[in-house]
């Protein structure tokens, strides 16, 4: 179906293109240095689970009643999806932004108010990809922007299947933002299977579905992470999940039903534990414990193949937090081995590749890692970014299709010495940060400002564990 023919239309939107947020330019962006060091010791608590507290904040804004959020992370990302929530009349509060806690009284049978001001999301592709949803089911328009990786990134995954459903979209390039959404009261029920498997499509269909007439149907080529339907289930909605025989899944939510708001606390997100969990890892002597990190089978991929790899990697103290498993991830220094990384676990680590890039640098033999094609599309290519940093720091590597091939070695440490270009997204910044630990000589990144949308005190926190980074 061509883009026209999903209910696209098009318009410019040449002001609003022009539009930039200083605090996202490369004018604005300063380089950070990372030195080899003995090893890491102590324990660390992590930001807040990213995925989980955009979910939070949106679910609780339309939720009936008070909504209490402990642990929420305050990083930019996540402020992007408060303030476009805030700006169509949720009201959100927090005594102390940074931590919390954060008090949201949901509009209930409420419409969303109309946004006087474009909706500003700076490099958050889940913001910009879920708020469509939310706001598809609700008779508002609502221009989206975004900064400059931002509006580079496709989103045509998610407006085709809104289209369908009754939603309108008017775009300025292709399916790029700046854009606008056109919300409907009368959206229709589907049954739309995914071309590619994608958490923030699945969950932008379910946010509409909400105010969808009759049951609508998702199916996944295989299953993504379920925050959205845990978290809806946890406020009192009826989400069906069922993997079939052929591993594909099948998410079934009926248009119609209330949220109820509730207390969440949020665990510490798994992603960004794991840059601390690789930098233990590939130093010598360390020992480190990251406490109350979300364990979700559906994001432990990166853990799983860490521990396949020869990295010795426990979770103790197992315990549920409103519907997610939890647990304190223990962390030694280990000899790792290269693997081949099964395609069918791309899902659940989608967003640690570029550390697992890190870790099969300084293992012994070469680590495949096929099915990559969602890294083209990230913040940045994050394949190309991945194999440009390896090579600049003097380690093998090679790009085949949508895979990439590392070739590591755990007897000589790897160069290192070179600066990195980050290309402004915050996990190829934090992931050879990292590296820098375990080379020979130091390891420079730019951008390392784009930290701070997932993991703001990222330095501060290596740091007090015994690393080197700082700003040059």
């Amino acid at each position: 179906m061509g883009l026209r023919q999903a209910g696209y239309q098009y318009s410019l939107f040449s002001i609003l293109a022009k539009c930039k947020n200083s605090a996202f330019t490369i004018a604005y962006m300063k380089a950070c240095v990372s030195k080899p060091i003995d090893g890491l010791k102590g324990a660390a608590r992590v930001p807040g689970d990213k995925s989980i507290s955009h979910r939070a904040l949106m679910l609780g804004s339309i939720a009936a009643g008070d909504t209490r959020i402990s642990g929420l992370l305050a990083g930019e990302d996540v402020l992007c999806t408060a303030k476009a929530l805030t700006a169509m009349g949720a009201v959100i509060t927090s005594p102390d932004i940074k931590n919390g806690p954060w008090h949201i009284r949901g509009l209930g049978e409420k419409l969303l108010c109309q946004p006087k001001a474009s909706l500003y999301l700076g490099n958050s592709g889940t913001s910009a990809r879920l708020l469509m949803g939310f706001v598809s089911g609700y008779p508002v328009s609502a221009v989206f922007t975004g900064d400059e990786s931002l509006s580079r990134r496709p989103m045509g995954r998610v407006i085709k299947p809104l289209a369908q459903m009754g939603a309108r979209f008017e775009t300025s390039v292709a399916d790029r933002l700046p854009l606008r959404v056109i919300g409907s009261s009368t959206l229709r029920s589907i049954n739309y299977q995914l071309p590619v498997a994608s958490a923030q499509v699945k969950s932008a269909i379910l946010l509409a579905g909400l105010h969808a007439k009759g049951m609508t149907f998702v199916v996944e080529p295989q299953p993504t992470r379920d925050h959205t339907e845990r978290m809806m289930g946890f406020m009192g909605v009826k989400v069906h999940s069922k993997v079939q025989k052929n591993e594909s899944a099948v998410v079934t939510i009926e248009g119609g039903q209330q949220l109820v708001g509730r207390n969440i606390v949020i665990p510490a997100d798994p992603s960004s534990a794991a840059f601390l969990a690789v930098a233990a890892l590939i130093t010598e002597d360390s020992d480190i414990v990251i406490p109350s990190v979300l364990v979700n089978p559906r994001r432990t991929g990166l853990y799983e193949t860490l521990q396949e790899m020869g990295g010795d990697i426990t979770f103790e103290n197992r315990r549920d937090s409103c519907g997610e498993p939890v647990a304190d991830i223990h962390v030694r220094s280990s000899k790792l081995r290269g693997v081949r990384v099964p395609s069918d676990r791309v899902p659940s680590m989608i967003d640690e590749f570029p550390i697992l890039s890190i870790a099969a640098a300084l293992a012994e033999g070469k680590t495949v890692m096929t099915g990559l094609e969602e890294l083209r599309v990230k913040e940045s290519d994050r394949l190309s970014a991945i194999a440009n940093g390896l090579e600049a720091a003097g380690i093998r590597v090679d790009v085949r299709g949508d895979g990439l091939v590392v070739y590591g070695s755990s007897v000589t440490a790897p160069k290192g010495g070179c600066t990195v270009r980050t290309h402004l997204d915050h996990r190829i910044a934090m992931s050879f940060l990292v590296l820098g630990l375990a080379t020979q000589e130091p390891v420079t990144v730019d951008g390392a400002e784009t930290i701070s949308t997932s993991f703001p005190n990222f330095t501060t926190l290596m740091n007090s564990l015994g690393a080197q980074m700082m700003p040059q």
